[in-house]
C-alpha cells in the first residue's frame, strides 16, 4: 500500500494537522486499517477506494477507532488525487459515513471542503457545565452538543490559548471530544478554537475541520456573517476560511506533502 503524510489546513511543513492517506484499490480487513492507523499514531489516517471517475469510498481512523466525519483528513486525501495521483479537473466525491462529501480546487492551489452543518444544541444542564468548567480549568458562559462533540463557549480568546485541561476528565464525558471556543483572536480572525478528544485517541488535536461544521453555524449566527476566518490554538496551529451555506459549511485551506512510502505489511 502506498502512504502518504500530508500537513493539512497548512502553508508550509511542520504547521496544520498532519493527516496519513492511504491509498487502496479494494478494501482489507478493518482491523488491518486500524493497526495501521494505531501504528502511525496520526490524529487520523484515511483510506480510499476508487469507485468513479472523480468519485471514491472515504474511511477515517483514529489510533483508537473508526470516525464518522473528519475534515483534516479529508482535505489531505484530496491533495493526494490531485496532487499525487494525477486526478483531472477540479472537482471530486468523497462517499462517507456523513454522506457525499465535494471538494474542489481553486486556481491558487487551495482546496475547499462542503461538509454538512452540524450546528450544536443548547446543554441545559448546570451540573454537566460545572463539569466541563472544572475540566478545561475556566468557566464555560454557553454549552451545547453537535452531533459528535460537547461544544464550550468561553469569554475570552486568551483562555483559549492557555487552557490547561484535565484530559482523564474530558474523556469520562463521553462522545466523540469537546470543542472550546470564542469570540476573537489574532488581528482578523472571527473565532478561535481548540479540540480534545482523549476517548477517542487524540488528546489534542492540531486542526479539526469536522469541528468547524459546528463552529461555523454558532459564529455566523452570533455575529451575523456567513464567511468568517478562524484559527485552531494548538501547538502546530492552522487558519480556516469558513463560509456557512445553508444546511452545508464550506471549509477552505491548504496542504503540504511531507513524506511518501510504501506500507509493507
Amino acid at each position: 500500500m502506498k502512504f502518504f503524510w500530508v500537513d493539512a489546513f497548512a502553508g508550509q511543513p511542520f504547521t496544520g494537522n498532519p493527516a496519513g492517506v492511504v491509498p487502496l484499490e479494494s478494501w482489507p480487513d478493518d482491523a488491518h486499517m486500524q493497526r495501521i492507523a494505531f501504528e502511525n499514531g496520526l490524529a487520523e489516517t484515511a483510506f480510499f477506494v476508487r469507485t468513479g471517475a472523480a468519485r471514491f469510498q472515504l474511511r477515517w481512523f483514529t489510533p483508537a477507532v473508526e470516525v464518522d466525519l473528519c475534515g483534516h483528513a479529508t482535505l489531505a486525501s484530496a491533495f493526494v488525487v490531485f496532487s499525487e495521483l494525477g486526478q483531472a479537473g477540479d472537482r471530486l466525491t468523497f462517499d462517507s459515513r456523513s454522506g457525499p462529501l465535494l471538494v474542489s480546487r481553486g486556481a491558487d492551489g487551495s482546496l475547499e471542503l462542503d461538509f454538512p452543518a452540524t450546528p450544536p444544541r443548547e446543554e441545559n444542564s448546570a451540573a454537566l457545565r460545572a463539569t466541563v468548567s472544572a475540566a478545561i480549568g475556566t468557566e464555560v458562559s454557553w454549552l451545547g452538543r453537535s452531533p459528535f462533540d460537547l461544544f464550550a463557549v468561553v469569554a475570552q480568546s486568551a483562555a483559549v490559548a492557555s487552557l490547561q485541561p484535565d484530559l482523564p476528565k474530558i474523556a469520562s464525558l463521553g462522545g466523540r471530544g469537546l470543542i472550546v471556543t470564542a469570540a476573537g483572536g489574532p488581528a482578523a480572525i472571527d473565532f478561535v478554537s481548540r479540540f480534545f478528544a482523549p476517548q477517542a485517541g487524540v488528546p489534542e488535536d492540531p486542526v479539526t475541520g469536522s469541528a468547524h461544521c459546528a463552529l461555523t453555524p454558532y459564529w455566523a449566527a452570533r455575529l451575523g456573517r456567513s464567511v468568517l476566518r478562524a484559527r485552531q490554538l494548538s501547538r502546530r496551529g492552522g487558519d480556516l476560511h469558513c463560509t456557512l451555506a445553508g444546511d452545508r459549511v464550506r471549509l477552505a485551506g491548504r496542504a503540504v506533502l511531507y513524506l511518501r512510502g510504501d506500507i509493507v505489511v
